[in-house]
């Protein structure tokens, strides 16, 4: 018999450890167990309420499931339509939260994130891949990238504009650093291939999204931030995206204010997309899919999205 767990309470376990949990036949279970959803167990509620407890390896998905008192009860096709509740329904992967320490390094902090739950970070070894790769204080989401292949991360970077869109000079977010950044990474994207940096033009759609996230993939995406709103953050700052140590803050306004964040999950009933928004080290947001896709998709994004992949 396992000792009692809760949400979370699961770390750095494996196959063995969640399979011998479905066994245990610990009544805490209290519910349909509906099998692994990347890195989480996703437990029905006999109430009809959904619940994931996180472990922190990503297990083999289990075909099996089972009943109120935990024991396995044969494959998905056993279960009643009415009981079924299915994993890929709801997911909330357990992606660390890392604050982002100045105003411009909010792509930075989501993929030590992104390292982070792929088990990859060191401190010291991302600091000397910033110098080799000539990391400066303006990140573009292929220079993310290209952090990605320097630490043998299986990616792919989805995006609508290979290079930089040079109507963007004219946008105050870019006018600073546009002349010096555009040769920059319009160079990147044509080194892309010689450099095994996946790039691809494409358009990606929510659906794709989440079903990169049921198989406990992660993803790193350029939003604005003057549009993006999280559900769960108290009024004055759910529209901020860098408000720590008393430091200004990029508040709600027409101006695009680009912003990278790691999505972590969703709930299809709700209709909401979970996240992590680099400017908070304490909290996990939630926004509904429309305002998510407003947000990504507003001008100044390219509707740049980044792929990660936990088989990495």
């Amino acid at each position: 018999m396992l000792p009692r767990m809760g949400p979370g309470d699961l770390k750095e376990t494996g196959h063995a450890w969640v399979t011998a949990l479905l066994e245990s036949g610990d009544q805490h279970l209290g519910g349909l167990c509906v099998g692994l959803t990347g890195c989480g167990l996703c437990l029905g509620e006999s109430a009809g309420g959904m619940r994931t407890v996180s472990c922190g390896k990503a297990p083999e998905i289990l075909e099996s499931f089972c009943g109120a008192n935990g024991a396995l009860a044969g494959p998905v096709q056993s279960l009643r339509p009415h009981c079924r509740l299915f994993a890929e329904d709801f997911v909330q992967l357990p992606v660390p939260t890392i604050q982002q320490l100045y105003h411009w390094d909010c792509g930075l902090a989501c993929s030590r994130m992104v390292l982070r739950y792929l088990g990859q970070l060191d401190d010291r070894e991302f600091e000397n891949a910033l110098q080799e790769l000539q990391l400066t204080r303006s990140i573009w989401t292929i220079d993310l990238a290209y952090l990605m292949r320097h630490f043998g991360v299986r990616h792919r970077f989805c995006t609508q504009t290979l290079g930089v869109d040079k109507g963007y000079k004219n946008q105050s977010f870019y006018r600073k650093h546009f002349d010096t950044e555009e040769t920059r990474v319009n160079q990147l994207f044509a080194q892309a291939k010689a450099c095994k940096v996946q790039v691809e033009k494409c358009t990606v759609s929510v659906q794709d999204i989440q079903a990169h996230l049921a198989q406990g993939h992660v993803a790193i995406v350029l939003v604005n931030s003057g549009v993006l709103h999280c559900e769960l953050c108290s009024s004055p700052v759910k529209y901020c995206c860098f408000t720590p140590r008393g430091h200004r803050c990029f508040c709600r306004a027409p101006d695009y204010q680009g912003h990278f964040i790691v999505l972590r999950g969703y709930n299809r009933a709700t209709g909401c997309i979970f996240y992590n928004n680099p400017a908070y080290a304490d909290r996990m947001c939630s926004t509904s899919i429309s305002n998510f896709e407003e947000a990504r998709t507003s001008y100044g994004t390219d509707e740049d999205i980044l792929f990660v992949y936990l088989d990495s």
